[in-house]
Formats: structure tokens, C-alpha cells, sequence
């Protein structure tokens, strides 16, 4: 018996299967999870890499459109969900994020508003937008997990994206307050610099991981995203009853460690 057991996990960024919301839910399944995914734009794409999921071509997740960004999208998703037999959440995976890329590698000084505003929309403000659009389903509590990259530091390239996730870390803190009476635990999982799609469209994104293997106490493999789908798991699952509005570092031990990286 797996450690999410018969527990409904409403997932969203699944977009290849290289990517941590892919192996979330690779690993939420073989744990016993149902799956309901979200899509945007192209729900067609993950319909396609959902099939490599262990459930198999014949037993695909659902798949539903959702723009965290669009009121009406956010206010149809209870009624889209109860559609597909859900009565309740027990846990939410949110893996969202994107800056335009005048807002990355470098231009922090001449990124417009629109495109910060952008980049704090999707990555930082959706997490509460996500959060409140399940809330009707997760009366019986629940968690809710989503991913940052430590918002401590100024990294080079990473910029507007950088102020974005400082938003999301703040967030999530806030929605820990605010839902905790609810029994609803709000964590996030600090990873560190994995080659994902979302990653390698970072201009410079070598810059952040250069010598991050040789700083890190476990040692780092920037093609693994393992360890990180697996600590997602982890805090969607009963194991961290009393554990919220915290930040689980899967970054082989960077962030504790003094001086620079290389």
C-alpha cells in the first residue's frame, strides 16, 4: 500500500516527461494517487506524455484546459472536476511558471512592467489563484506543494524570475497562515538548477549551474529530477501532519553551505 493511497492529486505542468511535475506524478501513481491533470495551452501535448505515465496508454489521467491566469478557467474547475467523479482534493501539485524572456538573463534593469507583471502573474500569484480555486473540493484538508529555486539570492540570468519566486515563497507562507485552520499544509520544494524545458529556455542558464556539482556536500546531477518528484510525493503524503508553510531544499546541500559556488 502506497503512502498516497486512494488520494485524488490534482497535478498541473506536466509538459514532457523529462519534467518534475511528470516524475510527481509518475511516483504519486505508483503510490496509489488518481490523477487529474491540468494543461495550457496545449492539452493535446500532455494527453501524449500522460500515456507514459504507469497507468498506461489505456488508462490516461483526465486532462483539463486550465490558464491560471483566467478568471473564468479558475471558476470552472470545481464543476470540471466533480465532472470527472471528484468529490474532493487531497492534494495539489503546482508546477507553473514562465517570465518573457526581456524579464531573464540579464536585462533586470530594462524589463518592463508588463513583462514582470507577467512573470509575477504566472509563478507567483497563481499559486494562491490555484489554491482557491480547489478549496470548495478540500474540505477534509489536504496539501498543497509547488516548486521554487531559492529566492535568497541574487542569481545570475535569473532576474524578474528570481523576484517572481521570492513572491511565490511569500505566498505560499501566507496560505499556510490562512488555510491552516482548514487543515490544509502549504510546502514548497526548493530544487536545485535541473535541466528542464523550462530551464534551458533561461538565456545564460549555465551560469547558474556551473559548479553547483562541486559545491554541493551530495554532489548534484542536473538531469535528475528524482530526487526532487520524490520529495513532492513525500509532502503530499500523511508523513508531514504538522509540517506547513515550509521550504524542503532537494538541492544536494547548496543552499547551507558558505561561500560561492565553484
Amino acid at each position: 500500500m502506497g503512502i498516497l493511497e486512494g488520494k485524488n492529486i490534482l497535478v498541473t505542468g506536466v509538459l514532457t516527461e523529462a519534467s518534475i511535475a511528470f516524475h510527481t506524478a509518475k511516483y504519486a501513481q505508483e503510490q496509489g494517487a488518481n490523477l487529474i491533470l491540468t494543461a495550457f495551452p496545449r492539452p493535446t501535448l500532455t494527453e501524449r506524455i500522460a500515456k507514459r505515465l504507469p497507468s498506461g496508454p489505456d488508462d490516461v489521467p483526465p486532462v483539463i484546459k486550465l490558464d491560471v491566469t483566467d478568471d473564468e478557467h479558475l471558476s470552472g474547475l470545481e464543476a470540471q472536476l466533480r465532472a470527472h467523479g471528484w468529490d474532493r482534493i487531497d492534494g495539489v501539485v503546482h508546477s507553473i511558471s514562465f517570465a518573457p524572456q526581456d524579464a531573464l538573463g540579464g536585462n533586470f534593469l530594462n524589463t518592463t512592467w508588463e513583462d514582470v507583471a507577467t512573470a509575477v502573474h504566472i509563478s507567483a500569484y497563481s499559486l494562491k489563484s490555484l489554491a482557491m480555486a480547489c478549496l470548495p473540493l478540500m474540505k477534509e484538508g489536504g496539501s498543497i506543494v509547488g516548486l521554487t529555486f531559492d529566492a535568497r539570492a541574487a542569481w545570475p540570468v535569473y532576474d524578474w524570475m528570481g523576484v517572481a519566486k521570492a513572491g511565490l515563497e511569500s505566498c505560499n507562507r501566507y496560505l499556510a497562515r490562512y488555510l491552516g485552520r482548514q487543515k490544509i499544509r502549504c510546502n514548497l520544494v526548493a530544487a536545485g538548477p535541473i535541466r528542464t524545458m523550462a530551464a534551458t529556455s533561461i538565456p545564460g542558464f549555465d551560469g547558474i549551474t556551473d559548479g553547483w556539482d562541486q559545491s554541493a556536500p551530495l554532489g548534484w546531477d542536473i538531469t535528475d529530477v528524482v530526487p526532487t518528484a520524490k520529495a513532492m510525493v513525500a509532502l503530499l503524503s500523511d508523513w508531514f501532519p504538522a509540517t506547513t508553510a515550509e521550504i524542503i531544499h532537494v538541492d544536494g546541500g547548496v543552499h547551507a553551505m558558505g561561500g560561492q559556488l565553484g
